[in-house]
């Protein structure tokens, strides 16, 4: 007897599903929903396999066989010149509510539900008193609790040996508004954004001190600022999701 298939979890649908190029291109690619959902997790997101395997409930195999396809389609999308479609597929989509690490944009709203205006939470990659420089690295960040424009509290957080891709959920489940760090790779930088965190990244030196000087508005920073270990290698990678709900017709 044939051994049941898990459930492949979405939590995002694709927000654009026809792509085509000059011409009158044939011989179109239909992308699965599940094939698109490694590229927006492992690419886009910058999560490990194990990362995207854990989010879509399947095994590490499966994610691998998924986005081996996909990106075998996209390359033929780009080098034949063809049009592509993402539909089909065998999927689920995510159930409310949405596990911790993933969802962002549908609890967005309910972040700040109740949060005075005038207070915020600032979290800052955190290693012996100085801003850490790796963010999908970081061991401890330093988070801090703002009203009206002065620290009122401090403390060091542990990540728990989190992976990189979990680490922006982490922050969004701990309320933070801002990160202050040094470098952070793509993948971290969308998942940031998704979340509704403000990122200033290429910041160096004492925590306390970038803190007290974004709060005065001097933080030098630079916000192109990358991670210098940026690869799809478990475990050197900086990055984590999101939750739609319109599908492609």
């Amino acid at each position: 007897m044939a051994r049941p298939s898990k459930t492949r979890f979405i939590c995002k649908m694709p927000a654009h599903c026809r792509f085509t190029t000059e011409g009158n291109p044939k011989n179109g690619i239909n992308l699965t929903i599940e094939e698109y959902e490694t590229i927006r997790l492992m690419d886009y997101l910058g999560m490990t396999q194990a990362e995207c395997s854990k989010q879509m409930n399947v095994s590490r195999a499966t994610v691998q066989a998924l986005y081996t396809e996909a990106r075998k389609k996209m390359s033929r999308f780009l080098v034949e010149g063809t049009y592509m479609e993402i539909g089909g597929g065998n999927f689920q989509l995510c159930s409310s509510p949405c596990s911790a690490t993933s969802c962002f944009q549908k609890q967005t709203q309910n972040k700040k539900k109740g949060k005075g205006d005038k207070t915020m939470k600032i979290a800052v990659t955190y290693e012996n008193g100085e801003v850490f420089q790796h963010f999908g690295h970081t061991e401890q960040f330093k988070v801090y609790e703002v009203e009206d424009g002065k620290i009122i509290s401090s403390e060091i957080v542990d990540t728990n040996g989190q992976g990189h891709g979990a680490l922006a959920g982490f922050l969004f489940n701990s309320g933070i508004d801002v990160l202050i760090c040094g470098g952070i790779g793509g993948g971290a930088r969308n998942a940031l954004a998704e979340a509704g965190i403000q990122l200033y990244p290429g910041a160096m030196g004492n925590a306390d001190a970038q803190v007290e000087s974004f709060l005065k508005g001097t933080l030098s920073y630079d916000p192109d600022t990358m991670c210098s270990h940026h690869s799809h290698a478990e475990g050197h990678v900086c990055g984590d999701h999101g939750c739609g709900s319109h599908s492609c017709h």
